[in-house]
């Protein structure tokens, strides 16, 4: 029986999400292997198909307009004075991926589509800032990761052997609203979708478009298994850009896979969404939903397909390709 598998491959291009989609034509696909779009799809039958997208942050591709929230004035409201003073006036803003502070070290921001960072002062980052920050946020959690609450954004901690907070990564998390042209028709089909991207590269912000997609405009059932409020956001209650899906929050990444099964079984799914699957209990968790017959969209690490093939952990998620 032949089916179709999907890769959705995302990288930045300068100031652009590229996306590359390559559906491929598997044959003898096994019965204990969890099949991204797998039967019935006539997507591809007797040949490779290959279409790559670009969409701006401004605008995409056909001229339709993107809405960009990122809330950044919370997110510099954690930082020292002088360093919020000179991002809010910075005109490139509207690209920051994420500041660094590293105890000891200069103050450092990053820019989406630009290799390397800014440092931001001549002075190094102290004790007091980083003790500043940490109150601002407020607890991290088991995976080192906190939010700000009503925010997108994520804050991440490195710790010292001793358990002292000596670095943090703040990083701006943005809701990006009509970008997701390069999936959109396939979300028609019901079938399973994965995307495989380096850190960094969009693939929460596409999930969170999606999980408002199918849950408002396709008026699914849509639960949101989100390990690090990442997709949701920090807070009891979700961000608006998830619509109306609903989050379920993990207390320990570790429980991911477990948390994942529950929501299938206690709240009845059309969709679950699920970000980082990267552990063999995970993997095994989404062939058990697929295998109910439930709608499953994820996010694993990686370049391209050949990436989740060849790891043994996560090469149950995928047919082989022929």
């Amino acid at each position: 029986m032949n089916a179709a598998t999907a890769s959705l491959s995302l990288s930045h291009s300068g100031s652009a999400l590229s996306a590359n989609y390559s559906p491929s034509c598997i044959s003898k696909s096994s019965n204990k292997q969890l099949n991204f779009l797998p039967s019935k799809t006539n997507l591809c039958l007797q040949k490779r198909i290959s279409l790559s997208l670009s969409v701006h942050l401004s605008s995409s591709s056909d001229g339709a307009r993107l809405v960009v929230e990122d809330d950044l004035h919370a997110f510099l409201q954690i930082l020292p004075s002088d360093l919020r003073d000179r991002l809010q006036n910075d005109s490139k803003r509207g690209q920051l991926l994420e500041v660094i502070l590293d105890l000891g070290r200069l103050p450092e921001a990053r820019y989406l589509g630009e290799f390397g960072g800014k440092y931001l002062r001549s002075t190094e980052v102290s004790v007091e800032e980083l003790e500043y920050a940490q109150s601002a946020v407020g607890e991290f959690g088991g995976d080192n990761r906190a939010g700000i609450e009503g925010t997108l954004h994520r804050i991440s901690a490195i710790r010292s052997r001793k358990g002292a907070i000596v670095g943090l990564t703040c990083r701006v998390g943005r809701a990006v609203s009509g970008h997701i042209d390069m999936v959109y028709d396939l979300l028609h089909y019901g079938k399973s979708i994965l995307f495989v991207g380096r850190p960094g590269v969009g693939k929460t912000t596409v999930m969170r478009e999606i999980a408002r997609v199918l849950s408002d405009e396709f008026q699914k059932r849509v639960v949101i298994v989100d390990t690090s409020n990442e997709i949701g956001g920090d807070g009891d209650i979700p961000h608006s850009a998830i619509g109306t899906a609903r989050r379920m929050q993990v207390p320990e990444p570790s429980l991911q896979h477990k948390v994942m099964i529950e929501a299938v079984e206690n709240h009845m799914p059309e969709v679950i969404i699920v970000d980082e699957i990267g552990t063999e209990a995970e993997a095994h968790a989404c062939r058990s939903i697929a295998e109910r017959g439930v709608m499953l969209i994820g996010t694993a690490h990686g370049e391209w397909l050949e990436n989740i093939i060849k790891n043994p952990i996560l090469s149950d998620l995928v047919c082989s390709v022929s």
